[in-house]
């Protein structure tokens, strides 16, 4: 155990620079390292994982402390792959809620929202050399982003629509796997108990009658099942909701959110904590953020233990089963039309001034007004471009540099 916390606690501490990379570093220390994995069982681990909706390194770090240590393994392996993250965007939102509204900052952040685009640009650009290997998949992701930016359908119903459409594929191989004895009746055992444990801290929110923390739980609890091909995938679904539907926060500062959650340990869908965090101190102070951020890590990540602990004796029975697979690829070629989406969302916000959402019939789209152009931030967005895809800069260089970039023009601009 002493050697779990050793090694998970590296791995948490070292886990920046998004999925890829963070299941590079646990294949070097898990496999190539100490050998508590084989090659076979560290990929099969991670093809299960991705078919699950959270962070799939997450979900692998768990995987393997449990194969090394049981359900207290898991526990280790999960835990410290979130908790150092956890507390650097705890400190994160504590210090955006105290001075994010001083011009000066206001100015850097102009320099992170441009190089956001740029990050979901590479995301959205990565995933689709992996995911549209034929044209059916193509289609998929083309509907997807019509629907989502012409039509406003929801998120959930396109991750539906295109799982169902994956599954539904002609020419998949016949099922043949058999299901472990006592699986079953195992995974329904864990199911249980955890869903009792993920809901207990829901109860006593709806004892407290706080409003507010009933909100952040349900919301993030329904996103928690929802978001099967990672944090991007659920970013432009999770902006629309938390600036129009719950008004807990700006087009802008969602962008802010995601910028300094790349820069952090562990896993990008960190960024719910700082969502609920900013919130929670727009609702009613510190201690009503540090409740809604605890809040938050829990209903997100305590399914992950749950879905693990259920389905890892599994693994090689849904290894074998190619509908569901097939369903995976059509979700995961959607996801490319959401990513596309959220990158489109995202420039239309940081360089025009005015965005306006507007109906025509069944269309529902944003619209930004071309006269609110700003030429600084268009230029940001190309400096971050040309460092990020062209040069290949490391984005923990790329972020603070283009901030930096953006906070000179401003005070230059000012002096003028």
């Amino acid at each position: 155990m002493k050697e779990l916390w050793t090694v998970f606690g590296r791995i948490g501490l070292l886990s920046f620079g998004g999925p890829a990379a963070q299941i590079a570093l646990m294949h070097q220390e898990l496999v190539d390292k100490r050998g508590w994995l084989t090659e076979e069982q560290f990929l099969r681990a991670l093809s299960f994982c991705m078919l699950l909706p959270g962070p799939e390194a997450m979900q692998l770090a768990t995987y393997a402390g449990w194969k090394r240590g049981g359900i207290t393994g898991g526990l280790i392996g999960g835990g410290l792959f979130v908790l150092p993250g956890a507390i650097v965007i705890a400190a994160l939102a504590l210090l955006y809620g105290a001075y994010g509204n001083l011009p000066a900052i206001q100015a850097l952040f102009v320099g992170v929202q441009a190089t956001v685009i740029i990050i979901v640009i590479a995301a959205l650009i990565k995933i689709a050399k992996r995911a549209l290997v034929g044209r059916a998949y193509l289609v998929i992701a083309i509907l997807a982003f019509i629907a989502l930016f012409f039509f406003a359908v929801p998120f959930p119903v396109v991750v539906l629509a295109a799982g169902v459409a994956g599954a539904l594929m002609p020419g998949q191989p016949t099922e043949a796997q058999i299901m472990p004895k006592g699986s079953l009746r195992n995974a329904a055992r864990v199911l249980m108990i955890g869903g009792a444990v993920w809901a207990a801290p829901v109860i006593l929110v709806v004892a407290t009658g706080s409003a507010f923390l009933l909100d952040v739980a349900a919301f993030f609890s329904l996103m928690a099942v929802v978001t099967f091909g990672g944090a991007y995938a659920v970013l432009a679904y999770m902006t629309q909701e938390v600036v129009f539907s719950y008004g807990w926060l700006t087009t802008p500062q969602m962008m802010d959110a995601l910028g300094l959650a790349e820069t952090t340990p562990g896993p990008l869908i960190l960024v719910t904590q700082f969502v609920a965090m900013i919130a929670g101190l727009a609702q009613g102070g510190t201690g009503l953020a540090l409740a809604a951020g605890a809040l938050t890590l829990w209903v997100t990540f305590v399914p992950c233990f749950i879905w693990i602990f259920a389905g890892a004796p599994l693994i090689d029975w849904l290894d074998g089963r190619p509908r569901l697979r097939a369903a995976l690829g059509g979700i995961t070629a959607a996801v490319v039309g959401v990513i596309a989406n959220l990158s489109l969302w995202f420039a239309l916000h940081v360089v025009f001034d005015s965005v306006a959402r507007v109906e025509w019939g069944i269309i529902n789209m944003v619209v930004p007004d071309p006269a609110s152009l700003q030429i600084l931030a268009l230029s940001l967005v190309g400096v971050a471009a040309v460092l990020l895809l062209r040069l290949k800069w490391s984005l923990l260089l790329v972020l603070p540099f283009v901030a930096l970039i953006s906070l000179t023009a401003s005070v230059a601009t000012a002096a003028l």
